[in-house]
């Protein structure tokens, strides 16, 4: 097994020729046990995704790569009370004020820098220009000062530029040869309001067991809810796969490209070996099998692999000596403007120039 130390990390970032990823399969249960019922995301139309492979084994989205991303991303964000938090020293803390005197981190944002948030404040031209960097002449050194983990996230900016990165670090995660559940409920009203004459017998005939009805929206009559989506129990393992794509990160260019590719690497390294949060949604609360020893692996050119004792310590042990040669951007405060907001809608339909970015 590899114990990996600077030098060995620089040159996963260096070497053009090097490793072509670093992967991880972890094994995870239920906090309940091997065999409990799960429950996946709902949505609308399918349900649960669930694919059917060629021998009618169904696998299950647990969580997909964009929710795992916006899961990942925040452990970058500002502590409250922890001023010496040593990965939110990684990157530049950019919050938007906003309403009454809330305030959002760009990490929290799904779409990052290519948010229509941030078009709607003090960062959009500075945002632009970045885009235009990236678009124009292939150079991230902007995006990497204002907002870096747009580019160990992926970014497209879609709205104007259609400057576009691929995702660096992949995460999802899957449930193998799952049995599904439904669940039934009934809602049963706290007073018959028919006899107290808030409403007619006729209308509550009417409206009982129809859950578009007004009155069974506001709670007043019974409403069955049948057949709904109950969950899932995996047969077979519940898999979280992680990927870090050296190929994509020594694309990126920039002022100063060694130590550009350095600083996203470490940030790179940092999210994937951040434990992952196991609360994923009620009824979903996920932990490492001990049974089931994850380990991390360097994939070569060939498809070889090799072991490597990568840990959330010694990544981050990296990443801070690559952030500090890099030179982190500044942390800034900006406010939600509401004429900008207009003025982005306004221009919403309005055709854009520049061409499509060729997905890297």
């Amino acid at each position: 097994m590899t114990e990996p130390n600077t030098e060995f990390f620089n040159t996963l970032a260096d070497d053009l020729a090097g490793p072509v990823a670093i992967v991880l399969r972890q094994h995870l249960l239920p906090v309940e046990g091997e065999g409990a019922v799960i429950f996946p995301p709902t949505y609308a139309v399918i349900g649960y995704d669930i694919s059917i492979m060629a021998d009618g084994t169904k696998v299950a989205s647990i969580d997909s790569v964009g929710s795992q991303a916006n899961r990942i991303e925040p452990v970058f964000k500002r502590r409250e009370g922890d001023p010496a938090y040593r990965l939110a020293k990684l990157v530049p803390q950019i919050d938007i004020t906003y309403g009454n005197e809330r305030t959002r981190s760009l990490l929290d944002v799904g779409h990052r820098l290519g948010d229509a948030v941030v078009r709607s404040t003090a960062l959009a031209e500075d945002a632009k220009t970045a885009f235009k960097s990236l678009f124009e002449r292939g150079d991230v050194t902007q995006i990497a000062k204002l907002a870096p983990t747009s580019l160990v996230f992926g970014i497209w900016d879609s709205r104007d530029t259609q400057a576009k990165l691929p995702r660096l670090v992949m995460s999802v995660i899957r449930a193998w040869d799952v049995s599904e559940f439904k669940r039934s409920a009934q809602y049963n009203p706290a007073l018959d309001y028919a006899a107290l004459e808030v409403f007619s017998d006729d209308d509550k005939k009417k409206a009982e067991g129809k859950a578009e009805s007004p009155l069974a929206q506001r709670g007043f009559v019974h409403v069955p809810s049948v057949g709904a989506p109950g969950g899932v129990v995996a047969n077979g393992p519940i898999i979280r796969d992680v990927t870090l794509n050296l190929v994509a990160l020594r694309r990126l260019k920039g002022d100063d490209t060694r130590a550009l590719r350095r600083y996203i690497l470490g940030l790179c390294l940092v999210a994937a070996a951040e434990p992952v949060e196991a609360f994923l949604r009620q009824g979903c609360l996920l932990t490492p099998d001990p049974d089931h020893k994850a380990e991390w692996n360097i994939v070569a050119r060939d498809g070889k692999r090799s072991m490597i004792a990568l840990t959330a310590e010694n990544a981050l042990d990296y990443a801070e000596a690559a952030a500090k040669a890099f030179g982190i951007g500044a942390d800034r405060t900006v406010k939600f403007d509401k004429a900008l907001a207009k003025k982005d809608v306004a221009e919403g339909g309005k055709p854009k120039k520049g061409g499509k970015a060729e997905d890297e």
